[in-house]
């Protein structure tokens, strides 16, 4: 299982910089005119915006957490029912935290 740990890894951290480069790019939020007209369209965007970076956030908070386990061992058990969560799922959806089963 070690050659899939570190692709496993390498997969996260990959994930993880993506994330980050996201919400660096997304964090400074909506720019807008002050003279613009249309403030419910200004206000549509920040809320947007902000449902945007809130996702990103909990995507990397999954991230983390799956990198977490990998540094403690625990990488690749559903976190429900204790089981080994199958190679191709975690293939999928590296920071999966359960099987098939318990995802549904």
């Amino acid at each position: 299982m070690e050659v899939e740990e570190t692709d496993a890894r390498g997969a996260l951290e990959e994930e993880r910089a993506k994330l980050q480069a996201q919400l660096v790019e997304h964090g400074g939020g909506v720019q807008h005119d002050d003279n613009f007209a249309d403030s419910g369209q200004v206000a549509a965007e920040q809320g947007e915006n902000r449902a945007l970076v809130g996702q990103l956030e909990e995507t990397l908070a999954e991230v983390e957490r799956a990198l977490a386990k990998l540094d403690e061992g625990t990488y690749g058990t559903c976190e429900s029912c204790g089981k080994t969560i199958s190679e191709a799922r975690l293939e999928a959806m590296p920071a999966t935290r359960y099987c098939i089963d318990c995802a549904n």
